[in-house]
């Protein structure tokens, strides 16, 4: 462990995209320029108005996955800044960051909530609060793979609101990619029965038209 951290700072920045030299934050420039943005706005998935800035595809694939199997925690604040700069006006005004929660077995292995993370960097860029009210329940069968309907049945009834937590009225989901929008119907739903009474959702990419 001394020796990673004696030698960090000889080895030269790797993009998350291509692993080629990076001058600049996660990515190359080239990397940069194949990221596939989506329109400033708010659009439904699976009942839940989500925004997301990019496209689940290329550079932006890579990020998610850096984050999220690669443990390189430090893309949580450039995702976040690009999750800011990019909002629909109003979406990140006076809501309450909740992550969407990490099925405990799954938290064991990887040791962080990667949602978790996005939402404390993108808290401390808009100073907003978080509240880690959701919790996991069911399965830890992963959703990569499955299709959509199977997806739905899964994920169903399987997120709750943590013993003594309070939903908070004004509640914005935060999560690093959205594919079918499943985890995100549970989520709002288990918001809705305790209590919230706006609901919305964040997330780094999506894939649209799921």
């Amino acid at each position: 462990m001394f020796l990673a951290r004696l030698l960090s700072p000889l080895a030269p920045p790797l993009c998350w995209g291509c692993l080629r030299y990076a001058r600049e934050g996660p990515l190359c420039r080239s990397c940069r320029g194949s990221l596939a943005w989506l329109a400033p706005e708010l659009v439904p998935v699976a009942g839940v108005a989500l925004f997301a800035p990019l496209a689940y595809e290329r550079a932006a694939r890579a990020m998610v996955r850096a984050l999220k199997f690669r443990g390189a925690l430090g893309v949580a604040d450039p995702m976040a800044a690009q999750m800011a700069a990019n909002a629909p006006p109003g979406l990140l005004d006076r809501a309450t960051l909740v992550p969407v929660p990490l099925h405990p077995a799954r938290l064991r292995r990887r040791g962080f909530n990667q949602a978790e993370r996005l939402a404390r960097a993108l808290a401390r860029r808009m100073r907003l609060p978080v509240s880690d009210c959701l919790e996991r329940a069911g399965s830890a069968r992963p959703q990569v793979g499955r299709g959509r309907s199977e997806r739905l049945r899964g994920i169903e009834g399987s997120v709750r609101l943590r013993p003594g937590a309070t939903a908070p009225a004004d509640a914005l989901l935060v999560d690093d990619v959205v594919t079918t929008g499943a985890t995100l119907a549970a989520c709002a739903a288990a918001l809705g029965v305790a209590g919230s009474d706006r609901i919305a959702a964040i997330a780094y990419a999506h894939t649209p038209g799921r």
